[in-house]
């Protein structure tokens, strides 16, 4: 699915977000930054956005490896990396790897990042665990992801996911399919206290979160 919408999965992050996903990625960075790393995963890294803007923000000796299981998704991210023809984003490494089970040795990342990409785990515990194996002592995760909204909101947040949202998205990819996954996955994806408890299960030993626009997305922060 990921691979089919590929070229244009920017363009519809812009669109459908009305452009407020950036400053969602600007409130991570900053948590991350806070933390001073010296490596840093960004897991399912995408078309890269996440890790340009890490590469950006971060020091001039930061590692950072972006890695992802759809390789489609990852020549967007190199593609995109040509183009700005930047030192700092040149130092971005961009692998294939399953999130669930990570082609990386133990203890290696000082931060591990995932934006929006934990809800499209097949089990999502499992692959927290493998952050959290990656994760030298101290480390930190920084999950962003969708969550459920303010319960006054939640209708009418339900409305635009159920019926505009996938005829937009159909309309900019031409896959109204995957927007249609898109909704049910963010229905189904638990609150911000089921996921901190599945934060802790996976081994962090503690976590917080924290809400953002009326609810509809937070800011998870686990701590290894």
């Amino acid at each position: 699915m990921f691979s089919r919408i590929a070229r244009r999965y920017d363009l519809a992050n812009r669109l459908l977000s009305g452009g407020v996903d950036i400053w969602w990625r600007k409130r991570l960075v900053s948590s991350v930054r806070k933390a001073a790393p010296v490596s840093v995963l960004d897991l399912a890294t995408g078309s890269g956005d996440v890790a340009f803007a890490l590469a950006k923000a971060l020091p001039e000796g930061t590692s950072i490896v972006g890695m992802d299981f759809c390789q489609p998704m990852l020549d967007e991210a190199v593609i995109k990396q040509k183009g700005f023809a930047s030192e700092k984003l040149s130092r971005i490494e961009f692998r294939q790897g399953d999130g669930m089970a990570l082609p990386l040795p133990d203890s290696q990342f000082d931060a591990v990042t995932i934006s929006f990409g934990l809800r499209n785990m097949a089990d999502r515990v499992k692959s927290l665990s493998e952050m959290h194996r990656v994760l030298k002592p101290g480390g930190r995760v920084v999950v962003l992801e969708f969550s459920q909204p303010y319960a006054w909101f939640k209708p009418l947040y339900l409305f635009y996911l159920r019926h505009i949202l996938p005829l937009f998205a159909g309309l900019i990819t031409g896959d109204r399919k995957a927007y249609v996954y898109l909704n049910e996955s963010i229905e189904l994806f638990p609150g911000r206290e089921a996921l901190g408890a599945e934060i802790l299960k996976a081994g962090f030993s503690s976590y917080e979160a924290r809400a953002m626009s009326l609810g509809i997305v937070a800011l998870h922060i686990g701590q290894k």
